[in-house]
């Protein structure tokens, strides 16, 4: 197993202590990118392990919080960092552009995650807790991880994008012509500083907002500006082959979608949409959470972490009822 033997701190930072003792270290990714990774390990009889994939701009410091959560109902977490991004190596000499190759880097990399680190390393069953861009990777990769992982949850998955100045069908003509013409590398938007608690679309939870940004604060060499013109490409690319009904009947690996109903970046219609194709999913909205339903406050956040613990085996209401019946009038606060 090729790995860095001299493992990288994690770091904790005020209201956000790291849990337990864990596990921590490199390992090398497709085409040798370093990523780093930890496992949490439950002091409770082990019920499974939960492979956690993050959003853009992520890192493990911040979901301690769920981890501990899992860690306290017996599962135990494995997790890493994406390429280009938190600890992990990054792809550019400016740090701050999040970049990408090939959206099937980050599926190459799970599947080494998975075959390296969690199979010899963890507690079976496994199942995979994905956010956001964590989830398109889980959907992408999912045709191939029907034998290694029973059921997935995927909160706010990345299978559309509102929120821009320019239309997704604009978005993907620039990004396209840029990456075609050596001009990849570069940034659609200008590098901005974070934005106010009062404008942001991630969470209504002042406090768990707080505590994020403090994680890039406190270490600004994790924290990512705008995404290049190739990521926006790749993904998007990625973004219209999950949302195939070919590739959606191909996955039989049982999977919820937790979809909150006022999220501004990837709106309730996407995964509403993508829900209709999707035979081995169900989809489970959470009116008025924004995008970052785990770092949301208490009443959101418990329904996504409800609908977890219902949904895997051995959770305590499973097998898990019908998704909620939500009209359109009760997305919106």
């Amino acid at each position: 197993m090729d790995r860095i033997l001299h493992a990288p701190p994690l770091y904790a930072t005020p209201g956000n202590p790291i849990p337990g003792e864990p596990v921590a270290g490199f390992f090398k990714g497709h085409r040798g990118v370093m990523l780093r990774y930890a496992i949490f390990r439950s002091e409770l009889p082990a019920r499974g392990t939960v492979v956690l994939l993050h959003g853009r701009n992520e890192t493990i410091e911040k979901y301690f919080e769920t981890i501990r959560d899992l860690n306290a109902a017996g599962l135990w977490v494995a997790t890493y960092d994406f390429r280009g991004q938190g600890g992990s190596q990054r792809l550019l000499k400016d740090s701050r552009k999040g970049h990408v190759h090939r959206f099937s880097d980050y599926i190459r990399d799970l599947d080494i995650f998975l075959e390296q680190i969690v199979l010899p390393d963890t507690r079976l069953p496994f199942f995979l807790l994905a956010h956001s861009t964590g989830g398109l990777v889980a959907l992408s990769a999912a045709p191939r991880l029907a034998n290694r992982i029973d059921r997935m949850v995927l909160m706010s998955p990345f299978v559309g994008l509102g929120g821009q100045k320019l239309s997704p069908k604009n978005i993907h003509r620039l990004s396209a012509l840029m990456s075609l013409t050596g001009l990849g590398r570069l940034c659609l938007t200008a590098d901005e500083p974070v934005k106010p608690f009062a404008d942001n679309p991630l969470t209504s939870d002042i406090m768990r907002f707080q505590r994020n940004n403090a994680i890039f604060a406190a270490h600004p060499e994790f924290a990512l500006g705008p995404p290049t013109a190739r990521w926006l490409y790749e993904a998007q690319k990625a973004i219209a082959k999950v949302s195939n009904p070919r590739h959606l009947a191909s996955i039989t690996v049982p999977t919820v979608i937790v979809a909150p109903g006022n999220d501004p970046i990837v709106p309730f219609a996407f995964p509403e949409k993508l829900s209709q194709y999707f035979r081995a999913g169900q989809l489970v909205p959470v009116p008025g959470s924004r995008h970052e339903i785990l770092h949301e406050r208490d009443r959101y956040r418990a329904q996504a972490l409800a609908a977890f613990h219902a949904f895997i085996p051995g959770g305590e209401n499973e097998p898990m009822t019908d998704a909620v019946e939500t009209s359109p009038e009760t997305l919106e606060e």
